[in-house]
């Protein structure tokens, strides 16, 4: 598995990014599930027989509060096993095992993480009001890049002095979150930092991050990190489940 998504980076060169599209959260989400799969066979056995399946931009409903989730992974009504070639069926499913938020922070980076470490707390607060046995998922995207054209303000360039102080300033508030190690506790069972760099301008030049403040093998904000934890996770959590 490469150290990063490889099909996310290919979205953001081919289309950019835009803060009112879920399209980068789309694409962030379908490599984490062939990801997943490819590195923990308790998932990809489940998902070959259909016994799990995936969905994007779900409602989960926990009591009368509903929260838009960019990806979840979870029981269908009955199996459904995945056709045309594919790894995994893409449906809605019936419980939900693992739920995964994606933020991005790509300019106005000390505004903005401050309100995606709180999107990242209210996240998990609400997967376990949904199940306690849910594992709760979340990635943060940094921009790392020097600039940045935004397309909410007439692709005004914003620039960013510092990028390093502003890549640690943010990998330190997704740290801060709250994190649990089994389903009694409060918090992230698993979460990561994508660190990138893009102008918004030639995207062909948009990649990822060779900072050495971005996070490494062994750092559990690390991509493998990440989906390590949430296999091991799962099987601690639904191996024998009937959920």
């Amino acid at each position: 598995m490469s150290p990063n998504p490889d099909s996310f980076l290919e979205h953001l060169k081919i289309h950019g990014y835009h803060p009112r599209s879920n399209k980068h959260s789309n694409a962030l989400g379908e490599a984490i599930v062939v990801d997943l799969l490819e590195s923990c066979p308790i998932l990809k056995s489940r998902a070959a027989s259909g016994e799990i399946v995936y969905d994007l931009n779900f409602t989960l409903r926990a009591g009368h509060s509903d929260w838009n989730v960019d990806l979840v992974i979870g029981a269908p009504a009955r199996p459904v096993p995945p056709t045309g070639g594919a790894i995994i069926s893409a449906e809605k499913p019936v419980f939900v095992q693992i739920a995964a938020e994606f933020k991005a922070v790509m300019t106005e980076h000390r505004k903005a993480v401050k309100n995606r470490k709180r999107d990242l707390e209210a996240h998990h607060e609400h997967v376990r009001n949904y199940d306690q046995s849910t594992i709760s998922a979340a990635v943060l995207i940094v921009n790392g890049s020097n600039s940045f054209r935004s397309p909410l303000r007439n692709s005004d360039i914003t620039v960013h002095k510092d990028p390093d102080k502003l890549i640690e300033h943010c990998l330190n508030e997704l740290r801060s979150v709250a994190r649990r190690s089994d389903p009694r506790g409060v918090g992230l069972d698993a979460g990561c930092a994508i660190v990138v760099e893009t102008a918004n301008l030639d995207t062909v030049t948009t990649c990822y991050s060779d900072s050495k403040l971005a996070p490494r093998t062994g750092d559990p904000l690390h991509y493998d990190s990440f989906i390590q934890t949430i296999c091991r996770a799962y099987q601690a959590r639904f191996s024998s489940s009937g959920k």
